[in-house]
């Protein structure tokens, strides 16, 4: 992604604006990037032997994979097959989009098991070839192509009969019990979405980030097969594995995934480096910030605000809340927030109103957050946050990544595991003051900036009439004027402001902290201000 204005596109993430892809003209640009430029050309010789079976099943049990990748890592990295029919790979955006798989030819839809599968055909950019493979009963079955899976609207159908996919999505009821909703989808490079109950596709989440904001330019690993274990009748729970491959690694990854109010995925990931890896990012999310009541220079839009994630959430191994509200800045930004044994990280959209938005056809409201969970100790790192200009929204520019302080080292093997929560807020610490609102503006004092902030949370509705809680504000640079702490009577929360005189400076780190007898009352606010 860094370093060049193609890299911006890299970072497209899409969201569901139309009934048959979860994705848009932002993913085109994604996949433009990450399978045109790097992963095109020749089959492994692992997987071909392993295509060549398809007549018959194989054994497979949890460490299948694993192993598989192990082996793999060995060898020099082949990039997966991306060669068709030239009728597939001229298509403009809409006639990919006429290509729909058939919903009567589900996978288990016949026989009434909880969740179902429906599979992408390949095709415009998304050329490369994704085996996938049902496991049941301890044997893994490839599921064999067929044209008669899809409709082809006006186009010509393919006559080749081992096309292949590109990705697939599972669906399962969720917002009612007689409708298969779309719960989550894979489709280009590593990058995967999901959705919790009456949430829309917003921010996208991905296997593995390598060389993110790095200017010698970013690695795009792919996943390139996928092993789905059929779901258990009765079991709001299923499970799938993943082959992910790339010229500096190959990794191992299993999804335990659970629809509901909150959708979670399970992660474990096993990474197998081919090379040292000092850029690696575990557990990368993506998401588009444009703008918001904070920060509007230059954006003469009709609406309020224009994002699928307004901050990034922190919980620290020191069992702080942090709140990053996220910005459009002229430059390229780079963040890092050092750590030890991280609580917990994500992308959140806060703002839940119509109001707030009022847009009747991207329904940023209805976007889900993302937070990871790490399970066990990730030790020394930091979570890293990669904030890119845009013009528009149909840029994801918004990246955040655990990156750990030492390199993944070639011939190692480093395995994470962590919880993916699909949501509207992330779990956790709910009598803690969550900042709701951030504005800014013109203040009156000559050259100056002010900012607004608005938290609700129990142990603010819960002070007694005579608290007196205490405001500490700091900038990096310049002059902070006029701190003010004051009850809210609308929200039932509390109001922090405060001015900043800049001066010659250009960017300013900004820091904020309600307490009350030297206990945190709200989430540590922290804000880079950039001229």
């Amino acid at each position: 992604m860094a370093g060049n204005p193609a890299g911006h596109g890299a970072l497209a993430g899409g969201r569901l604006l139309r009934e048959n892809l979860p994705v848009n003209r932002r993913d085109a640009l994604l996949a433009a990037v990450s399978l045109s430029t790097v992963f095109m050309a020749q089959e492994t010789a692992h997987l071909s032997e392993a295509r060549a079976a398809a007549a018959g099943e194989t054994p497979f049990d949890g460490g299948t994979v694993r192993e598989t990748a192990r082996k793999l890592a060995q060898e020099a990295f082949k990039p997966p097959p991306d060669t068709l029919p030239a009728g597939l790979t001229d298509l403009t955006y809409d006639q990919y989009r006429d290509i729909r798989f058939r919903p009567d030819q589900a996978l288990w839809r016949a026989e009434g098991l909880p969740f179902q599968m429906q599979l992408f055909h390949r095709g415009f950019l998304y050329k490369s070839r994704v085996d996938l493979y049902e496991v049941a009963r301890g044997m893994a079955r490839p599921i064999p192509y067929s044209p008669d899976l899809f409709t082809f609207q006006n186009l010509p159908r393919p006559e080749n009969a081992d096309l292949g996919f590109a990705g697939f999505r599972l669906h399962a009821p969720m917002n009612r019990p007689d409708y298969f909703d779309e719960v989550c989808a894979f489709l280009g490079a590593s990058y995967f979405r999901a959705i919790a109950k009456d949430q829309i596709y917003g921010l996208s989440a991905r296997g593995l980030a390598i060389g993110t904001a790095d200017p010698k330019g970013e690695e795009f690993p792919v996943f390139r097969a996928f092993w789905v274990e059929r779901p258990r009748e009765g079991v709001n729970a299923i499970t799938l594995h993943a082959l992910l491959d790339s010229p500096s690694c190959c990794a191992a990854f299993r999804f335990g995934i659970r629809p509901g109010v909150s959708t979670i995925f399970d992660v474990e990931c096993t990474i197998f480096p081919r090379s040292d890896m000092p850029t690696a990012g575990i557990a990368p999310l993506t998401s588009m910030f444009w703008f918001s009541p904070l920060n509007r220079t230059g954006r003469d839009d009709w609406r309020p605000a224009v994002h699928d994630s307004d901050g990034l959430m922190l919980s620290t191994g020191r069992e702080e809340r942090i709140w990053r509200p996220l910005n459009n800045p002229r430059d390229l930004q780079l963040s890092a927030f050092g750590d030890v044994n991280p609580r917990g990280f994500g992308l959140v959209q806060r703002r839940r109103d119509y109001a707030s938005y009022e847009d009747l056809e991207a329904r940023y409201e209805k976007r889900p957050s993302l937070w990871v969970e790490p399970i066990g100790d990730w030790g020394e790192g930091a979570v890293q946050l990669v904030e890119i200009p845009t013009s528009s929204e149909i840029h994801d520019n918004i990246v955040a990544f655990w990156r750990p302080r030492d390199p993944l080292r070639a011939k190692g093997e480093y395995r994470y595991t962590y919880r993916l929560h699909w949501c509207a807020e992330p779990p956790g610490a709910p009598e803690l003051g969550r900042i709701r609102e951030a504005r800014s503006g013109a203040s009156f004092t000559q050259g100056a900036r002010i900012f607004v902030f608005d938290a609700t949370g129990e142990a603010l509705s819960a002070l007694p009439a005579e608290a007196k809680p205490e405001l500490k504000v700091t900038a990096s640079a310049g002059e902070i004027r006029n701190p003010v702490a004051q009850r809210n009577p609308e929200t039932g929360g509390w109001r922090i402001s405060f001015d900043l005189l800049p001066r010659d400076a250009r960017l300013v780190e900004l820091r904020a902290e309600l307490t009350l007898d030297g206990r945190p009352l709200t989430e540590t606010l922290l804000y880079r201000w950039t001229a």
